[in-house]
């Protein structure tokens, strides 16, 4: 706890400068007028089974007028959002030279993470954004690209996670509160926040699919996590890209990439990957390991991959899968 406090404060007091010193000139920048077009009053979700005579182990899609469990900072409304078909665009270096821009443009839906640029990498990770997850130790540096990132986003709307000790709405939560203040400055934003409760049904969910807890374990949820689950219950049918198969960097033979696009000579994606799957001491991701489970999710929902072209292999269900890959609750 004490760890999580001292991020929150840490990530606090640098977002408090940057938004005292540099929001005002992004206030004055003109928004459009139009609305997004990928809210929609016909939302969806995968959701808990009802009860029923068919299969209690199979996902079932509900037809709601809500997103639960994503509340606006300033109205505290939940998300209505849907979409056919999404693009969700990691972060991966493995879309360098792709030329997937235009196939991942065309996608009712273009999802993306963190703070992963698009202009200047367009032919390779397209120009839209419909939605954006951020990791609340990301928001300084989405600020710091305030130009592309909030300027021109009239029409994304942005997730924000974070530990519960930064998003408190009692006024000790910091990473909260600058959100607050950023939606204030910049009304036409959408920005929303995962809930607690939601946030527990995350760690929930990855402990049903894998049998490991998160906390004592202590790793984190990585934002691809959260960005693959949501689009579970926002899209139909999502394609992948840049996201590799689980047992890609086990192979000697793997070839070596960054592990952001937008950083080449940034650390390798696999040496990441490894050395974050391995470690025991201090918070880290399990990336192999929650690839692992999207592989599986993938053998039973509409969800394909691209750059690399793989489908995860027919195995034996998974014991400890839940098969409903999208917590409930708000």
């Amino acid at each position: 706890m004490k760890m999580k406090i001292r991020v929150c404060q840490g990530v606090s007091g640098i977002i408090i400068v940057t938004m005292v010193t540099s929001l005002m000139l992004v206030y004055n920048s003109s928004f459009g007028g139009r609305s997004s077009s990928a809210s929609s009053s016909s939302s969806r979700r995968l959701d808990a089974p009802a009860p029923s005579t068919k299969r209690p182990d199979r996902p079932q899609k509900l037809s709601v007028s809500t997103l639960e469990g994503y509340a606006g900072v300033m109205d505290h409304k939940p998300l209505k959002m849907h979409c056919k078909t999404c693009a969700l665009v990691t972060s991966s270096g493995q879309l360098t030279g792709s030329k997937k821009g235009e196939e991942i443009d065309r996608s009712e839906c273009v999802i993306r993470m963190n703070d992963a640029p698009s202009v200047g990498y367009q032919r390779d990770v397209g120009r839209r954004t419909s939605l954006r997850v951020v990791a609340h130790s990301s928001l300084q540096r989405v600020l710091r690209s305030r130009q592309e990132l909030l300027n021109a986003s009239q029409d994304t709307v942005f997730i924000f996670w974070g530990p519960s000790s930064c998003m408190k709405r009692d006024g000790k939560g910091h990473v909260y509160n600058n959100l607050r203040l950023l939606n204030q400055l910049l009304p036409k934003l959408k920005v929303y926040i995962i809930s607690r409760f939601k946030m527990l049904k995350f760690d929930e969910l990855f402990k049903k699919e894998t049998g490991i807890d998160r906390k004592s374990s202590n790793s984190w949820l990585s934002t691809g996590w959260f960005t693959m689950a949501i689009a579970l219950e926002l899209c139909d049918r999502i394609n992948v890209y840049g996201m590799v198969p689980p047992d890609f960097c086990r192979s000697s033979s793997h070839p070596t990439k960054p592990y952001h696009y937008y950083e080449p000579s940034g650390p390798d994606e696999c040496s990441m990957y490894l050395s974050h799957e391995r470690s025991r001491r201090g918070s880290h991701h399990r990336f192999i390991t929650e690839k692992t489970v999207f592989a599986n999710w993938a053998r039973t929902l509409n969800i394909h991959f691209y750059q690399p072209d793989w489908k995860p292999a027919a195995v034996a269900s998974n014991a400890n899968s839940s098969r409903v890959p999208v917590p409930a609750g708000s």
